[in-house]
């Protein structure tokens, strides 16, 4: 009986915390629009890792991605990277974000692992 009543609570929480996406509850969210990539070089010419150059570059798409762009505001002034009317980018170090009307948000980061330091780990 403990049991059951252990998942039942485990599984209201569950269903509570997908209806309250506003609230900040302290718990992961899944990325499940994301891709990454381990590679040598630099961010615009990259190759294949090395035992001497790896470095991994992060995309995210969607929700999680608008976080991000809403987080670290404001709108860059005089930056593009496409001709497309309505594009934002925004940055904050090493991440940046787009947002592109056709295609939605999308940001890039990145880390060397051999040095542990961030960078973009995207162009445009």
């Amino acid at each position: 009986m403990t049991y059951l009543a252990a998942v039942i609570a485990m599984l209201l929480m569950t269903h509570s915390h997908a209806d309250d996406k506003g609230k900040w509850t302290g718990m992961n969210k899944p990325l499940a629009d994301a891709t990454y990539l381990v590679y040598s070089g630099e961010s615009g010419d990259r190759g294949p890792p090395t035992n001497t150059d790896r470095k991994l570059a992060i995309a995210i798409r969607g929700q999680a991605a608008k976080e991000i762009f809403d987080a670290i505001g404001p709108d860059a002034k005089g930056v593009s990277c496409s001709l497309e009317d309505g594009e934002r980018m925004r940055s904050k170090g090493e991440v940046w974000c787009s947002y592109m009307p056709n295609d939605g948000y999308m940001c890039f980061l990145g880390f060397n692992l051999r040095t542990g330091k961030p960078h973009s780990g995207g162009t445009c």
